[in-house]
């Protein structure tokens, strides 16, 4: 007969050898990579520069989206035909999308959408702020919104940090909340830089303050050498853990990261293999640590006569799906006319591929079985994708219940596991 006692006296000491080993490598490994930190991850994100801002340009947006709708409905429609049995009935959530919420996450711009004026950067700094303020304090503001100030390179770097200053500064003394609050730090060349905004960060906490961390940032890769550095690594994955947490998301800039590769401008798209190239980095460079992925933006519009408009939205239908099923699942909107393309190429990928994705997830959840031998991480990748289409206005938490027979938290807890850090 087998010694069982022994086996397990020789168990216990491996466990806890094993656990003196390797517990510097477990604690690197939950403050390196927690996992997905949980929340909504917006679809899009909107720049709009400064001197526009009002504290109803999110609804003044959504009106002009849905006027451009109305008087071009059968154009989007016609080219949802390929993709979806009935697009009339999806054009009907996206208008109630549109009348709702139709931005998710508004970027104030003070970068390159606001170009160079010394003379008013700071006036128009702080009414945008206040604008903003008072649009978080009448319920009319997106969900998630902030700033995008000028790159800490040499030339604008004071010309940065003043506006981030006074914007923030003056958020603060007009009321405004900083809870839904993000900033955009755009070409990131170094980790030095990204060190920088966190010491700025910081500074500006203390100053007003304000609990640690409060203050946290995009990465916006709009040039090679974050993707790849000098040594031959990519920076864009030690950017992120030297941010101390604070990094929120990485956002590709389509048109800047082209431009420095030496595309032609009438090749620059966010398909073009350097494109692909660099987001398959910052892809991997993001995986677990809670830090989620931003896809650009086309500047093929969707306006002018019908011949343009029915290019713009194909050109964005497109280019949002094939986004989406790579796992971009955000991307860069420039204008109100491209917002019901966005919706209805996402509400249509989160549709589509429902009645299939509930099946599998009944089947994996009731232990019902089934054609396709689901697992723990396909069974993730299901509730996830259920988990988005609700968060995105594609689907409807009854609807989900009725399918998968479990309510919209527990497949959140399924979609979003976490691990804890100390």
């Amino acid at each position: 007969m087998p010694d069982h006692a022994a086996a397990d006296a020789l168990a216990a000491d491996l466990t806890a050898a094993l656990g003196l080993q390797l517990a510097e490598a477990d604690a690197d490994l939950e403050a390196r990579f927690p996992g997905d930190l949980g929340g909504r991850q917006p679809v899009h994100t909107v720049y709009i520069r400064a001197d526009q801002i009002t504290p109803d340009i999110v609804g003044e947006w959504g009106s002009r989206a849905q006027a451009h709708l109305a008087d071009h409905r059968e154009i989007l429609a016609e080219l949802l035909t390929a993709q979806e049995s009935d697009p009339e009935s999806l054009l009907d959530l996206v208008e109630e999308k549109l009348a709702r919420e139709p931005i998710e996450d508004l970027r104030i711009d003070l970068e390159d959408g606001y170009g160079n004026h010394p003379d008013r950067e700071d006036d128009d700094a702080r009414a945008a702020a206040r604008a903003l303020a008072t649009a978080q304090q009448h319920g009319t503001t997106a969900p998630f919104h902030g700033i995008r100030f000028k790159s800490f390179e040499a030339p604008t770097r004071a010309r940065g940090v003043r506006t981030l200053a006074l914007f923030v500064g003056e958020l603060l003394d007009a009321g405004g909340s900083l809870e839904s609050f993000v900033t955009t730090l755009p070409k990131v060349t170094s980790i030095d830089q990204v060190e920088a905004m966190v010491g700025a960060c910081t500074r500006m906490e203390q100053a007003w303050g304000l609990p640690a961390r409060t203050l946290r940032f995009e990465i916006q890769v709009e040039t090679p050498q974050s993707v790849l550095g000098p040594d031959g690594t990519s920076l864009v994955a030690r950017m992120i853990h030297a941010g101390d947490r604070r990094v929120t998301g990485l956002h590709y800039g389509t048109y800047d990261y082209s431009a420095f590769c030496g595309i032609a401008a009438a090749h620059q798209a966010m398909d073009h293999p350097v494109a692909d190239m660099a987001k398959l980095v910052m892809q991997a460079a993001a995986a677990g640590t809670g830090v989620r992925l931003s896809d650009g933006s086309t500047n093929i519009l969707p306006v002018g006569d019908e011949d343009q408009i029915r290019r713009g939205w194909s050109t964005q239908l497109r280019l949002v799906r094939r986004s989406l099923e790579r796992g971009y699942y955000q991307g860069w909107d420039l204008h109100p006319a491209q917002l019901p393309s966005r919706y209805a190429a996402t509400f249509a990928f989160y549709r589509g591929g429902f009645a299939d994705a509930a099946r599998r997830l009944d089947n994996y959840l009731h232990d019902k079985g089934g054609a396709v031998m689901d697992e723990p991480a396909t069974a993730r990748a299901l509730a996830d994708f259920v988990v988005r289409g609700i968060e995105s206005g594609a689907l409807r938490s009854g609807e989900v219940v009725d399918a998968c027979g479990v309510e919209h938290a527990a497949l959140v807890t399924l979609a979003r596991p976490r691990r804890e850090t100390s």
